[in-house]
């Protein structure tokens, strides 16, 4: 068994919290940029949330921008040829991910990581 798997529930949810709150504060790392370099976002992390917790779309993103997405969504500067290039590329390594994980659990959410802007 993978240790992750060994990692009690309120240590992993410790930790996602922590995550979330430094992706609310750190508004300078772009959705995009998270795709180009990590091959996921706030998005997908919403998504990952509201699959699991059974919200609508717009519960699972309020969670995770701490305020309704179109408002964060409004300050964010449109994605460059270059930030897009990026993302591609790092998404193409998801590939081999999706595959080993529980279809259950999917690593991606297609459409929310090839529509940088939704």
């Amino acid at each position: 068994m993978d240790k992750l798997d060994q990692l009690d529930d309120a240590s992993a949810a410790a930790a996602f919290r922590r995550l979330v709150r430094l992706l609310r504060h750190r508004e300078d790392a772009q959705n995009i940029d998270l795709m180009g370099l990590a091959g996921f976002c706030r998005n997908c992390l919403s998504d990952w949330v509201g699959e699991a917790a059974g919200l609508s779309r717009a519960e699972a993103r309020e969670i995770v921008y701490g305020e309704p997405y179109d408002a964060w969504k409004a300050r964010q500067p449109e994605a460059t040829p270059e930030q897009l290039r990026r993302m591609d590329e790092s998404m193409a390594k998801n590939a081999a991910l999706d595959e080993a994980l529980d279809e259950s659990f999917p690593a991606s959410d297609p459409p929310a990581m090839t529509e940088p802007n939704r």
